[in-house]
């Protein structure tokens, strides 16, 4: 009885290839690649915008940010990333703050894995 287990939650990522290559065939590889290195840039700085929003309790405007984080996340094909950023918006908009606190960690984990492998995006779509 006195065995402790950690959980250690891992999220599958899901993306989605056909934006970004959609956006390969358009532009070309070269202007592609700056434009979808840029979108990745800017989704990480949202991200990290959000956090510290959280972080300081501040939930004005929140719901808005979770909504253009969705959209960037979409954009990119980070299926994921939009999906679990709306179950957010959705727990602030009830006012549901265990599930709030509970979906905002799941978010967390799956921008972090969704911004490692922003190489791997790109990869995909070549």
């Amino acid at each position: 009885m006195n065995k402790i287990t950690a959980l250690r939650p891992r999220e599958v990522v899901r993306q989605d290839a056909e934006p970004i290559a959609a956006i390969y065939r358009n532009l070309g590889a070269p202007t592609a690649e700056q434009m979808v290195t840029r979108a990745l840039g800017e989704l990480a700085l949202t991200m990290a915008g959000i956090a510290a929003q959280v972080k300081a309790h501040d939930l004005a405007d929140l719901a808005r940010q979770l909504t253009r984080l969705r959209r960037m996340a979409e954009n990119l094909g980070l299926t994921s990333l939009g999906a679990v950023s709306d179950d957010v918006r959705i727990c602030l908009e009830r006012s549901d703050n265990t599930a709030f606190a509970a979906v905002w960690a799941r978010l967390l984990r799956v921008a972090e894995r969704s911004i490692a492998h922003e190489e791997g995006v790109v990869d995909l779509s070549v």
